[in-house]
């Protein structure tokens, strides 16, 4: 009998140091912060435009990068109910192919930039070498259709003699 008094005694004490230790470990532990993520950045997949219109469904829904040569606004592709961009809130642009030494506009592949930031791009020339961060939203008719987040002139074509 006193050998089970012992052994409850024991399991009692144990448990009690135990429990006490625990208490102790939680009443003095730090709350632990969780990992915070400080880059908000938007990640780019560097592309060149003829890879993408060659390619668009490996594009599709993803950010890309790219540099090219402005060609000129255009309306080319706004307001088509399957890719839909309103023509009161956007404007489209074209770039040269760069596949060619003729003056020939990348047709298939549809740039949207918002009306507002369009503005600030209103001495943009035929030649003027841009990057431009957008989003492939659609791959409609089998084209790039790619809105604008961000539109860099890099260096300014040349001016032409007009006679």
């Amino acid at each position: 009998m006193k050998k089970i008094k012992h052994i409850m005694l024991a399991v009692l004490l144990a448990v009690l140091l135990t429990g006490s230790s625990v208490y102790v470990d939680t009443a003095t532990a730090q709350p632990v912060k969780a990992p915070q993520n400080t880059s908000t950045q938007v990640q780019y997949k560097k592309a060149a435009p003829l890879s993408i219109v060659n390619n668009p469904k490996a594009y599709l829904n993803c950010n890309v990068i790219m540099q090219a040569k402005f060609d000129k606004f255009s309306t080319l592709g706004l307001d088509y109910k399957p890719a839909f961009k309103s023509s009161e809130d956007y404007i489209s642009f074209l770039i040269k192919r760069d596949d060619t030494s003729y003056n020939i506009p990348l047709s298939e592949m549809k740039l949207f930039l918002k009306r507002d930031k369009a503005e600030k791009f209103i001495d943009l020339k035929t030649g003027d070498e841009i990057e431009i961060q957008g989003k492939m939203f659609s791959d409609a008719l089998g084209d790039a259709w790619i809105e604008v987040n961000d539109l860099k002139i890099l260096q300014k074509a040349p001016e032409q003699d007009k006679k």
